[in-house]
């Protein structure tokens, strides 16, 4: 089918047309290909197409042979041709030869269950009028890899690809939610369905939801993520798991009646996929590498990759001063996340020659490529040999000191010493550990009043740790790095890493796929013990040994660094001046939010390499800033205006 945008809305007794025209208009980059708008009764469906599959025939919305269901979709099915054999067999005709019409023919037959049997990415919203009333049922994939809003007052509900289709309507006010923002300071990422803006929610992935008269009926899972470890298994028989899974997901993925690339970092998740698809037969493969300008570029590991399977190689590298992009990259992601810019402008890159582009997202949540998993790995086990009780009442105190001591006697560059003081206190407890690994500051409760005003933090009602309490799994099999296993997948990989790639290479009309969030490939993933995984001195060893008769040997032994700017280079070359300029302290203190003098603190403090948090937090403080003068100060994202000489 092809990689889209929609939107719609479900309202009594109104006429929503032309907003319903504006609602697909603001997000035609998604799908510029075609647009087309659905009205029956309450409902108004709206859609944009990106065409990849069925480029005749495969324009939406597409209906049942009676007109009873209708479906707009965003997303891609690889498994659709295997469905529609199926269908076939039960007598089913069709009319088009795109993945959509299976979609609708299955749940013609299945009902919700026939979600769970699609292995692809998708955001799906179907009109079903089987029943009076109608009702109106929306679904995400697996693991949230497509995004989908929505905004429900009881008295209409309205969804879209991205936020900005709903604040156009109206009734929906443009308010910021307090304590997903208190979630964004902490993690860079907002961890719960909320969003930035006050009363749209993301549906969660794996997830339904069904809407009738304008009101939520029904939201409740179609899937679980099944994390069940096999300790019996050899080391060769995961070796030989991974090449034939990782293999048949590559092949899957090359579905498409476009020209398909290669996001190749130089890192081992990319390059496999490139050597999938030598191995698989795909003669003529482009592949595409941005550089930042750092000492960590890894522009020549990625060459060595293309030489070696003889690709097409396309090579750009950033300018030295990019921050003069973030009004547009955060108009784009509707957030104001650090880790855009290079996404935008690699897409916008890749955008010149293909249409649809592989990336390497989910390797290391599978395989254990962080550093994080390294800093885990010595406390497998610790966690069932510190009770509780012991951790309470030791080791949280011991860590509450620790900052006190730090705050009162140490620089704001020895931070990092006292993480790991209070790193090594957490043993006992996986959550809090993954925590201070992740950065998050809000565990030590004093420091609230040096980041937040008093009367916003009383705004805040809950600490980060209370949403982390269901994605850390219950089940007692599982030592402290396969609960954060777990917890990363359902975490920082969807609600950063996911939407991240989604917003940035839809942006430029690009569809991305990701071939190891393959839902057989992910499952076996979460089957592999983490000792299997990794060593304590090596990341990825599994997967290295799997790869090892397909890659050259530099990227075999290659430490990971991750597409991303050294947040300590990006200060110094443009980020603090752009912060100096718009952190004002009259803007700061207007605002309520934040202490100024804590920003201050960090302006003028010698730049170090161990400050990496504070020039994060800058960073995101610099995007608030911007995506509040865009969202909800002014209507400037409706024309997609911002003065950028006002910032640069």
């Amino acid at each position: 089918m092809s990689m889209c945008g929609i939107c719609g809305i479900v309202e009594k007794n109104r006429d929503h047309g032309k907003l319903i025209e504006a609602m697909h208009g603001i997000i035609a980059h998604r799908g510029p290909d075609a647009a087309a708008v659905h009205h029956d009764g309450d409902f108004w469906l709206g859609h944009r197409r990106l065409s990849i599959i069925d480029l005749s025939t495969g324009d939406q919305p597409i209906f049942n042979e009676d007109g009873s269901l209708c479906i707009i979709y965003n997303g891609e099915i690889y498994n659709y041709r295997e469905l529609r054999e199926e269908l076939r067999q039960k007598g089913e005709t069709f009319r088009t030869t795109s993945d959509t019409e299976v979609v609708l023919k299955l749940y013609q037959h299945q009902g919700v269950a026939s979600f769970r049997r699609l292995n692809g990415i998708f955001a799906l919203a179907i009109l079903d009028k089987r029943e009076s009333p109608a009702r109106l049922v929306l679904a995400r994939d697996h693991f949230g890899i497509k995004p989908l809003h929505y905004y429900a007052d009881g008295q209409r509900f309205i969804f879209g690809s991205e936020q900005k289709s709903i604040l156009l309507h109206p009734e929906v006010q443009r308010t910021l939610n307090p304590q997903s923002l208190h979630l964004h300071i902490n993690l860079r990422y907002t961890q719960s369905e909320d969003t930035l803006f006050q009363g749209i929610k993301r549906l969660p992935p794996g997830h339904y939801l069904s809407v009738r008269e304008g009101r939520i009926e029904k939201m409740a899972p179609y899937f679980h993520l099944s994390y069940t470890v096999d300790r019996t298994r050899s080391r060769a028989d995961w070796i030989a798991d991974i090449r034939q899974h990782l293999k048949t997901a590559v092949e899957r993925q090359l579905v498409s009646d476009v020209p398909i690339g290669v996001y190749l970092s130089g890192g081992m998740d990319s390059s496999a996929i490139v050597a999938m698809m030598r191995e698989i037969g795909v003669e003529d493969i482009n592949t595409f590498t941005l550089g930042f300008n750092e000492p960590s570029d890894e522009n020549d590991d990625a060459q060595l990759v293309a030489d070696h399977y003889r690709t097409r190689h396309h090579n750009l590298r950033m300018s030295l001063n990019p921050m003069s992009m973030l009004p547009e990259v955060i108009w784009h992601a509707e957030e104001p996340k650090i880790n855009l810019i290079q996404g935008f402008l690699m897409s916008r890159f890749v955008s010149q020659h293909v249409k649809v582009v592989l990336g390497g997202l989910g390797g290391d949540e599978l395989f254990s490529g962080y550093d994080i998993h390294q800093l885990v790995f010595p406390f497998i086990g610790v966690n069932r040999l510190m009770p509780a009780v012991l951790d309470r009442a030791v080791g949280k105190p011991l860590s509450n000191l620790a900052y006190h001591l730090q705050s009162a006697f140490g620089s704001l560059n020895s931070e990092e010493y006292r993480r790991g003081v209070q790193m090594a206190l957490a043993g006992g407890d996986v959550r809090r550990l993954y925590l201070i690994l992740r950065n998050t500051w809000d565990i030590d409760r004093a420091r609230w009043g040096k980041i937040y005003t008093r009367e916003f933090a009383e705004r805040v009602s809950r600490p980060v740790g209370d949403f982390f309490e269901n994605v850390f799994p219950e089940n007692g099999d599982l030592n402290a790095l396969e609960q954060v296993y777990h917890a990363e997948f359902q975490s920082k990989m969807v609600n950063d890493y996911l939407l991240t790639e989604d917003r940035m290479s839809m942006a430029n009309s690009i569809e991305e796929r990701v071939p190891f969030l393959d839902p057989d490939l992910v499952q076996l993933g979460f089957s592999i013990p983490a000792k299997e995984k990794m060593t304590l001195r090596q990341t990825k060893a599994l997967l290295r040994e799997a790869m090892q008769p397909y890659l050259p040997e530099p990227i075999l032994r290659k430490k990971k660094w991750g597409f991303t700017f050294n947040p300590y280079l990006q200060y110094q070359k443009d980020l603090k001046d752009t912060a100096r300029r718009i952190l004002t302290r009259e803007r700061i203190e207007r605002d309520g939010i934040f202490n100024y003098d804590f920003i201050e603190a960090i302006f003028n403090a010698k730049p170090h390499p161990r400050m990496r948090w504070h020039y994060n937090f800058i960073w995101v403080l610099t995007g608030l800033a911007i995506w509040q003068d865009m969202y909800i100060n002014s209507d400037a994202f409706v024309r997609r205006e911002v003065d950028i000489e006002r910032y640069f």
